[in-house]
């Protein structure tokens, strides 16, 4: 069956809006289906339950950045990031365009507020962050990258995608394919919960109240000058680390996800401060951690297919680690 795919487009709108017109053209010559919010920009929680079920229904996301951050939500973030995290977290490939002679963008174009430069170049490095990305210059050059970039991805990570009604299976046939995936759904969960049941006890291992020490990085901005890499060590105990983590662990999130929260809860806990971007940790490390947790059956990993048709590793809570929780971060009376 003849598929067609579903983009998602998103970059601030009012500075580029010539651009968005020719990556829309070039999407349609794919035989691309575009969706993104030029008549509806985001501006409150309701448009963003919006933008969120749109999100939802699309099989890539083409993000093109320019000279300016755009409008910024009760989060501190844009909603332009806020978008590419939800699409990050729920396994959607994220193709990205980025300006590479920021010098050369307009004053008009650019952001004015110092902060909001800051935080730019901080959604930048995020971005270019383990991801291959294209720069371009002027418009009419991101046509001819949006086709061989998003046509490299299609190919490396092929979707669900959209056919016709009448291209599709009967329904009596379509009904049984949800069953069974409910079925597998609900048998993988079975699956994980057996294998914390039974999993093997290692001898001499450390136990929750044990010290670790995790090493990592983090960038801050400096008006006038390049950023500037600072490298910091936090010891920690397993157990307070686990309570750190845990409570994200309850949406599933990504391998990814988990390390960039893990980074920058570390990071403040060490520095006692919430300044600086682009916060990191060791990567074996990360994956010691990973592995510990796992063995103190406290969480569960499993590369699996998101509902976009990609492979992603996700995390989540077994039912001794959400005990664990509850008891690591309960308000207790008079605290």
């Amino acid at each position: 069956m003849e598929k067609r795919y579903q983009v998602f487009v998103s970059s601030t709108y009012a500075d580029l809006k010539d651009e968005r017109q020719h990556v829309l053209q070039a999407l349609m010559e794919m035989d691309c289906i575009p969706a993104g919010m030029e008549l509806f920009p985001a501006a409150d929680e309701e448009q963003w339950e919006f933008i969120k079920k749109i999100i939802d229904d699309c099989d890539y996301y083409l993000l093109i950045i320019g000279g300016r951050y755009g409008s910024v939500t009760p989060d501190g973030i844009s909603y332009t990031e806020k978008e590419v995290d939800y699409a990050v977290e729920n396994g959607l490939k994220v193709v990205a365009l980025i300006h590479g002679s920021p010098d050369d963008i307009p004053f008009g174009k650019s952001e004015k507020d110092p902060e909001l430069r800051d935080k730019l170049l901080s959604f930048k490095d995020k971005v270019m962050d383990g991801r291959l990305v294209k720069f371009w210059s002027t418009a009419q050059e991101l046509p001819g990258l949006v086709a061989l970039s998003l046509t490299k991805t299609i190919k490396m990570y092929p979707a669900v995608g959209w056919v016709r009604a009448n291209n599709v299976a009967n329904e009596d046939i379509l009904s049984e394919i949800n069953e069974l995936r409910k079925l597998n759904a609900s048998l993988q969960t079975s699956l994980s919960k057996a294998e914390a049941q039974h999993r093997p006890a290692v001898e001499g291992m450390a136990d929750l109240d044990s010290a670790i020490k995790v090493s990592g990085t983090y960038k801050t901005q400096n008006p006038g000058y390049s950023p500037r890499s600072h490298a910091f060590t936090c010891e920690i105990t397993w157990r307070e680390l686990f309570a750190l983590i845990s409570p994200y662990l309850i949406e599933h999130p990504s391998d990814a996800a988990v390390k960039s929260k893990l980074a920058e809860a570390l990071k403040e806990k060490e520095t006692g401060s919430t300044s600086g971007y682009s916060a990191t940790i060791n990567d074996q490390e990360f994956k010691t951690i990973s592995i510990q947790l796992k063995a103190y059956g406290l969480v569960s990993t499993r590369y699996t297919q998101t509902n976009k048709g990609g492979m992603a590793l996700f995390w989540s809570l077994t039912q001794k680690g959400e005990q664990l929780m509850i008891e690591s971060r309960v308000v207790r009376e008079g605290a």
